[in-house]
């Protein structure tokens, strides 16, 4: 079949120039392309019709669905692939509490549909606004010492791959397509179908604990052992720690319920977006908001129980610009104290630098998928913000360098989702199985139909306007 005659098969699904989604821009309005082709799919046979007129143009290939991630690594400009009507639940098997998704569907819908069987998720983030695939590319994770990231819920995989093709994979089939695809950036091929392990539904009750960093650090293995899930949010600014611990329970549901609509709505929201606006011509006003978050009332001992997604998940309201690193568990008491050590610095600068609130601490379990930030250790997860007030721009680069170098100085990972500057020689040495994923890739897709600037530059090393990390920020 001839591009022309392809062009003509696939109008239906393509997105005009001229309407919105034509251009990407993600969730927290930090990228933003303009591919030379936006295509939305219905069904894997339209997927497959798109790889084949991307290898007939010359194009590269992005499927995009949630578009959370808050670095470029969705951005292209080549061809992009929008999943998110490839969001079908195929399968359920109760027996063997197996489930078999699109990889499409975003993980709100899938929390809805396993609930309707009464099945659910061992283990999810903060938020659930991601695709199934999304967070299985980037080894999405929660919080919990015996729990790993997403990908390690995945039980097999069915993929589109760049010469057309489509196989299975999983541990007893191609696995290392497997492997390399668990954590494989959307550089393996397009994942058209997912087959998750879960389990019986179940309640999470959890309690809210403020207290001292310096009592924190000091006792973190003891608060990461004392719950199934613990999860840590540090406010600098006031060296206070809210500590959540959460652990299964099947006892009737106790919500979470707004404290009233004043503190949830007028000052949980309203005034703290005004306050972070203000912040950006007189940094005080950020002193202002976080001792709002901080608040008695925001860290009041309190229990929770409800349906595990919904204690898991969090509202997560105004965009903003993150990043978030793994360090090994036993130099996270060290990586903290470095970090407490360079904030106390910066509050005594009159040219402050400083995080937003709060600072998010989690753990993950070891793993052996090759490019997982959890390979082969138990991990430590710090990530930082700066909020973007009303959308409008606000420093951040200086702030993110000082804490990555921190990072770095404890064998540090990042998250592959959100910006960092790891290139080929810098990710063999901390991914032992860099070079197998790397032979994985050529083996799969040797012409590099699925490798866009974000995998051109940080896996391949390519350097130049094309693949600039600068190419598609909004906020430069």
């Amino acid at each position: 079949m001839s591009a022309v005659d392809l062009r003509s098969r696939l109008a239906p699904i393509t997105i005009s120039p001229h309407h919105c989604g034509a251009t990407f821009r993600n969730w927290g309005r930090s990228v933003l392309c303009t591919p030379f082709s936006v295509f939305q799919p219905t069904t894997e046979d339209e997927c497959a019709l798109v790889i084949q007129l991307a290898r007939l143009e010359g194009h590269s290939v992005r499927p995009v669905a949630g578009g959370h991630s808050p670095s470029d690594l969705p951005c292209t400009t080549g061809f992009m692939i929008r999943m998110d009507k490839l969001d079908k639940l195929l399968e359920v098997n109760r027996q063997q509490q197996h489930v078999v998704v699109q990889g499409g569907m975003i993980l709100s819908t899938l929390h809805s549909h396993l609930d309707a069987h009464g099945l659910a998720m061992s283990n999810v983030g903060s938020i659930s606004d991601q695709s199934i695939s999304g967070c299985i590319s980037t080894a999405t994770h929660g919080s919990g010492l015996e729990f790993g990231c997403l990908s390690t819920q995945v039980i097999a995989l069915y993929m589109l791959l760049a010469d057309g093709s489509r196989v299975h994979c999983s541990r007893s089939e191609n696995t290392d397509l497997f492997l390399a695809t668990l954590c494989g950036l959307g550089a393996t091929g397009i994942i058209l179908r997912v087959t998750l392990q879960t389990e019986r539904a179940f309640r999470l009750k959890e309690t809210h604990e403020a207290m001292h960093i310096d009592k924190a650090i000091g006792q973190l293995e003891t608060v990461f052992t004392e719950a199934e899930h613990t999860r840590m949010w540090w406010y600098p600014q006031t060296n206070r720690v809210r500590v959540d611990r959460a652990n299964r329970c099947y006892e009737p549901a106790q919500p979470r319920f707004r404290v009233n609509w004043f503190y949830d709505v007028v000052l949980g929201y309203h005034l703290t977006l005004l306050l972070l606006f203000f912040g950006r011509f007189i940094p005080a006003f950020n002193y202002y908001a976080t001792f709002l978050h901080s608040s008695e009332t925001m860290l009041a001992p309190a229990t929770t129980t409800d349906k595990s997604y919904k204690v898991f998940n969090l509202d997560c309201l105004i965009p903003h610009h993150t990043t978030e690193w793994c360090v090994p568990f036993s130099e996270a008491r060290a990586t903290l104290l470095e970090i407490k050590e360079w904030l106390d610095q910066e509050d005594a600068s009159p040219h402050r630098l400083g995080p937003d609130f709060p600072i998010e601490i989690r753990v993950s379990k070891e793993d052996d998928i090759w490019l997982s930030p959890a390979y082969g250790q138990i991990s430590c997860w710090i990530g930082i913000v700066r909020y973007k007030p009303y959308g409008f721009s606000v420093p951040y680069k200086p702030l993110f360098k000082r804490f990555e170098q921190i990072l770095q100085n404890h064998a540090g990972r990042p998250h592959w989702a959100k910006m960092h500057d790891f290139t080929p020689d810098a990710l063999r040495k901390h991914y032992p199985k860099f070079d197998d994923y790397l032979r994985v890739l050529n083996a799969v897709d040797p012409h590099g139909l699925f490798r866009n600037e974000y995998v051109r530059r940080h896996i391949f090393g390519e350097t130049g306007p094309h693949a600039d990390k600068e190419l598609f920020l909004m906020d430069t």
